[in-house]
């Protein structure tokens, strides 16, 4: 895909280029983001032992920043406390707390009652956010009820947050605009079994809609069951211009100022030149 610059611009708000199936591919997918106008991207951290590469990532992209977070599925792995979100969060290119939250679609024989775990883990995130003054990323999957129950218990976020690949239902999204949270929506919104999807999609007021792909996971249609990628995201942008009826610039103008805005990015005049520090072969 690729554009004059006179085409729309667009930011993917959560991408994992850390994982294996992206990080040694680096340069080409940095290229094609380029090609795609896609000009900023997130990348969300899903454990502490992982963030040196997330971090490291955003350091030597000017296009890419980071988050520190441990993913509510992650087991075995260190368990974040205050200190460790906080401290990391105040490093340069470190822009959001996550992505947290709950997920309780594979409980592997657990009762919900037994994942406490989860729910302090997630408690312990939505604090540090407050305390660093950073936007909150949310993960939550079978466990809406739950997850909005906590975010109203433990009170504001003043930072805002986004209930990341929102699959959920409408009253969730409701549930998550009255919060201050913004929705983000991902590659799924084109699948064709997702109608119900689109119907929050269309019910999201365009001012706090952000757009992803979440890759290398869930590529949008065309491209669905590949490993999908940041330069893709502008076939997110096209179902949620189509299911609002506007026109595409507009969509991926919003959602780009609502990422800017959420995580704090600066302003790009045009695609980043990608003449950085050449990524070392992994």
């Amino acid at each position: 895909m690729s554009a004059g610059y006179d085409a729309p611009m667009y930011i993917d708000s959560h991408c994992h280029l850390s994982f294996p199936e992206l990080l040694g591919d680096i340069d080409r997918i940095r290229l094609d983001m380029a090609r795609a106008r896609v000009v900023q991207a997130v990348a969300i951290c899903t454990t502490l032992e992982e963030f040196p590469t997330v971090h490291g990532l955003a350091l030597r992209c000017p296009e890419l920043w980071s988050t520190v977070g441990v993913h509510p599925d992650n087991e075995g792995v260190r368990e974040p406390d205050m200190a460790d979100l906080v401290e990391r969060a105040q490093l340069p290119r470190v822009v959001a707390i996550g992505e947290t939250g709950l997920d309780y679609y594979r409980l592997a024989g657990r009762s919900i009652e037994q994942m406490q775990w989860q729910r302090e883990r997630f408690r312990v995130h939505i604090r540090a956010a407050k305390a660093s003054s950073r936007p909150l990323v949310v993960h939550t999957r079978s466990a809406a009820e739950d997850t909005l129950r906590i975010l109203r218990e433990e009170g504001p976020c003043d930072d805002g947050g986004v209930f990341h690949c929102f699959t959920d239902t409408l009253e969730t999204a409701r549930g998550a605009l009255d919060l201050g949270f913004d929705v983000s929506f991902s590659g799924i919104v084109s699948f064709r079994n997702a109608e119900d999807l689109r119907a929050v999609a269309r019910f999201v007021p365009l001012e706090r809609c952000l757009i992803e792909t979440d890759s290398p996971y869930l590529a949008p249609v065309p491209h669905r069951g590949k490993i999908n990628t940041p330069a893709w995201v502008p076939h997110v942008a096209e179902v949620i211009a189509q299911v609002k009826g506007l026109p595409l610039d507009i969509v991926a103008q919003a959602t780009s100022a609502n990422a800017r805005r959420l995580f704090a990015l600066p302003d790009v005049e045009q695609t980043p030149a990608l003449a950085g520090p050449k990524l070392p072969a992994t």
